[in-house]
């Protein structure tokens, strides 16, 4: 985290900075002012910093620099270094586990999982590793042809794939980012978010922000209304960076539901992101993925909003199932009829044109090679380190890393999307042995969204009510298997989700 909010890369001039986006300078600017830097430009390691560096950039040697700063995170050989400590985390565990009679550590954390055993989440990865590793070197050939019209030689690099593959992908499908950032601004987001939980489950949202208090300034609260009018939880959204905040986004609760006596006592419920900001009076205009994001950290306020349980400990679910209610939410986020709702210019109040729409679901795959294999690939690590059954003398967990993704054929331009020293969800976020849940969930969320689709109406009503009946309501009452099939009638299967990547 210190390293996160205090490691910056500086440009000196506008000349490095050419070709990143106005908004993002601006930033910049105001960062390295903030900083005891003025006249400079600044970017930190938050995602909404680096990110338009990496992906717009023309300064190879600037997005150089960018993304090692990000990726060695935690691996500088300074106080703040992880690698030793990630040792001996990984090494306590499996004492812990083999206390416990248990081999390793991931038999021990998958016992009360869906996925069971660690040969049932190999088998998972395995079966998306290969075709997104082979998309992926298709996708690096597009970026190397980029290269080469350019008139350039080089071998791209990790830090040349963003801004590669953002010019493959206009080239491919004459997608500019830029110009549907514009129809994609926050509050208007927020709002599609909103309707599309009122079409689903009847909910609707009252602002109260200025009524209940609050610990951020531009944190806003809204009493949540069910259906028959009764208040179902208050919901705060918190989606700005600032000094201190955790990079990255997740859905929190200041109270769990619960009941005391007949009385239900109403959740407090709170997305904490990392978006775009506004800069002066300028919008907050939103990438493709902070819109995705922020469906998705939703999807898990609905799962908190609507959970039913006389006691709060009795309302979570397995890890491998809870990211179902947000990953299915995202599904929603680009169909044609809720962009329509909340895709608006920032500046003429335009609907987004349908041919920009188009692009958007053409181009939607496209990427995927990349995105599927450093998320595989974290996952992966992830469970390397927790099946050993033996901690090797001297751990370098960075070496051990880079060691077994090199047997699994990684292709070199893509890292893991989170590296050992600073993967929070595994060394201390709950997700030890767990990264996996999103693949896994992906299973279920691609498959449950088939059943919205094959009616013919993404909001029919009896598969929306078998979805809140089934998966959002009953909290840790079941087991998630028993529960998905509950609502399917069968287990998932995983057609949908390789014909959603594009694999």
């Amino acid at each position: 985290q210190h390293e996160t909010n205090n490691t910056f890369v500086v440009a000196n001039s506008l000349e490095e900075l050419k070709g990143l986006p106005q908004a993002n300078i601006d930033a910049a600017a105001k960062m390295a002012a903030d900083n005891g830097q003025p006249g400079k430009w600044m970017f930190n390691m938050q995602r909404p910093s680096c990110n338009p560096v990496l992906q717009y950039c023309e300064n190879r040697e600037l997005r150089e620099k960018v993304y090692k700063a990000y990726y060695n995170r935690g691996n500088q050989d300074n106080e703040y270094d992880n690698k030793a400590i990630s040792a001996k985390i990984v090494a306590l565990r499996l004492e812990k586990a083999k206390l416990m009679g248990y081999n390793n550590y991931a038999e021990m954390a998958l016992e009360d999982r869906m996925a069971k055993t660690p040969e049932a989440v190999y088998n998972l990865l395995d079966q998306v590793w290969e075709p997104a590793v082979k998309k992926a070197k298709e996708e690096i050939a597009d970026i190397r042809a980029e290269i080469r019209k350019e008139g350039k030689s080089f071998e791209p690099e990790g830090w040349d794939y963003m801004y590669y593959q953002d010019k493959a992908k206009k080239a491919k499908y004459s997608v500019d980012e830029q110009e549907i950032r514009s129809y994609l601004e926050i509050n208007n987001v927020l709002q599609g978010i909103f309707h599309v939980a009122n079409k689903l489950y009847g909910l609707t949202f009252k602002e109260i922000t200025s009524e209940v208090p609050s610990y951020e300034p531009t944190a806003k609260a809204f009493e949540v209304i069910d259906r028959d009018g009764t208040t179902l939880a208050v919901f705060y959204s918190d989606y700005y960076p600032r000094d201190g905040k955790n990079a990255g986004a997740w859905c929190t609760s200041f109270r769990g539901q619960s009941y005391d006596g007949e009385e239900r006592v109403i959740p407090i419920v709170v997305n904490c992101c990392n978006m775009t900001a506004p800069t002066g009076d300028g919008p907050a205009l939103q990438s493709i993925d902070n819109v995705e994001t922020m469906f998705h950290e939703f999807g898990h306020a609905l799962h908190s909003f609507m959970r039913d349980v006389r006691y709060n400990g009795a309302g979570g679910v397995e890890r491998d199932f809870v990211e179902l209610p947000s990953q299915i939410n995202e599904h929603w986020a680009f169909e044609p009829e809720v962009l329509a709702v909340y895709a608006k210019h920032y500046q003429t109040g335009e609907i987004i044109p349908m041919e920009l729409v188009n692009k958007i679901v053409e181009s939607s795959k496209y990427g995927q090679g990349f995105a599927t294999v450093e998320y595989v690939a974290a996952s992966l690590s992830d469970m390397d380190l927790h099946v050993l059954t033996e901690i090797p003398a001297n751990l370098n967990v960075m070496d051990f890393e880079a060691e077994k993704l090199a047997e699994r054929g990684i292709p070199k331009q893509i890292l893991p999307r989170y590296r050992m020293t600073n993967f929070s969800h595994t060394m201390g976020g709950g997700y030890t042995a767990g990264y996996y849940s999103y693949m896994w969930a992906e299973v279920l969320d691609a498959d449950a969204f088939d059943a919205f689709a094959e009616t013919g109406d993404i909001f029919n009503q009896e598969v929306a009510k078998k979805f809140r009946d089934y998966v959002l309501t009953p909290g840790g009452i079941d087991d998630g298997m028993v529960m998905y099939k509950n609502f399917r009638g069968r287990e998932p299967k995983i057609d949908a989700l390789l014909r959603n990547r594009g694999l």
